[in-house]
């Protein structure tokens, strides 16, 4: 198959799932109606025979094709805009900014821009305020001398309101961040799934590492300062439902993780799970998730940083070009995950 047809099998493909993550890289256009669409468009689908492929709206117009009426490819770009530009205002703000005056700032209404910028993040505006929030709280918690400080200064008006705030935050608790979780105890075992060999590894609080492939000589590699200790009867559970989840990668939404990173790799994990099963994103696209389009190399960092495969689906990114790109355990298995997604 040669690369433009192959492209245009992705391209259909993608169409034919209405995957939002490709909204703005091509535009479909169908020859009989004379109109062009987004990937994403909820409207019938067109017969295949019918249908070109362009670039860009520009490039589809030049053929004489006008827009949907009911996608509006050509707001894509508007749409992102929006999004930076909210972004940018609650960044820059000292409270927490209303989704009216949100809207106000983007000249949609605030129902529509709730749903654009969900969209695009993941999250609603209000949970990408609190967010942000529990990020400067984090980053601070590395640098005062007193946890309280951290909390008074990343703008919470109690230590109260934070605690309630991270609590069930991916297993995350204000002295985690400050001493390292040291001292932890890690239950652990390998596991035989259609994938290959997967190590499961847990706290109290929950999973702290997903691989496939390794052992224990690799899980102390990761956490050299932990008491390691055999899975047994307590953990048979869990890590049953870690299993199912490796085999059926839709689910496991609800398992809860024990995670330790900096700040900025929080929020992408975090990001990584915003992405629905059966989609993909680029690591440009994941960076404008976090209000950063320029960080794709960081983005690509922390996503390699991840030490909880499948739960925290950094399979679901994609190289630009829509090829698969890297993946720490292989582009075989990373093909697998997304195949079962898709199919379900």
């Amino acid at each position: 198959m040669d690369t433009v047809t192959s492209l245009d099998a992705e391209r259909w493909d993608a169409v034919m799932r209405r995957d939002r993550s490709h909204d703005g890289r091509f535009v479909t256009g169908v020859l009989t109606t004379g109109i062009y669409c987004r990937p994403s468009c909820a409207a019938r689908h067109p017969a295949r025979r019918n249908v070109r492929f362009f670039t860009s709206g520009v490039e589809a117009r030049a053929a004489g094709l006008r827009p949907c009426k009911r996608c509006l490819p050509d707001d894509v770009s508007r749409d992102e805009a929006a999004v930076l530009t909210a972004i940018s205002a609650i960044k820059a703000s000292e409270g927490r900014p209303t989704l009216e005056e949100l809207a106000d700032l983007t000249a949609y209404s605030p129902s529509h821009f709730q749903r654009v910028f969900k969209r695009a993040t993941g999250l609603s505006p209000a949970a990408y305020s609190r967010a942000l929030r529990e990020e400067r709280a984090k980053d601070a918690l590395g640098q005062a001398d007193r946890v309280s400080d951290a909390i008074y200064d990343a703008g919470y008006e109690a230590p109260s309101r934070f605690y309630a705030a991270m609590e069930d935050k991916m297993g995350m608790t204000a002295s985690d961040w400050k001493d390292g979780g040291k001292g932890r105890t890690i239950h652990w075992s390998v596991i035989e799934t259609s994938l290959g060999p997967m190590l499961v590894a847990a706290t109290e609080i929950g999973v702290c590492c997903l691989s496939f492939n390794e052992g224990e000589e690799d899980l102390r590699a990761r956490f050299p300062k932990a008491e390691l200790r055999d899975g047994g009867e307590d953990f048979r559970a869990l890590f049953e439902q870690v299993t199912a989840a490796v085999e059926h990668p839709d689910t496991g939404a609800d398992i809860p993780l024990d995670v330790k990173g900096t700040a900025f790799q929080q929020r992408c994990w975090q990001a990584l799970r915003a992405i629905p099963p059966g989609e993909t994103r680029s690591y440009g696209q994941q960076a404008a998730m976090l209000g950063n389009p320029k960080a794709s190399r960081a983005v690509g960092s922390a996503n390699g940083a991840n030490n909880i495969a499948v739960l925290i689906p950094c399979h679901r990114v994609i190289a630009a070009d829509g090829g698969l790109g890297g993946y720490a355990y292989g582009t075989d298995i990373k093909s697998e995950l997304l195949k079962r997604e898709k199919a379900t």
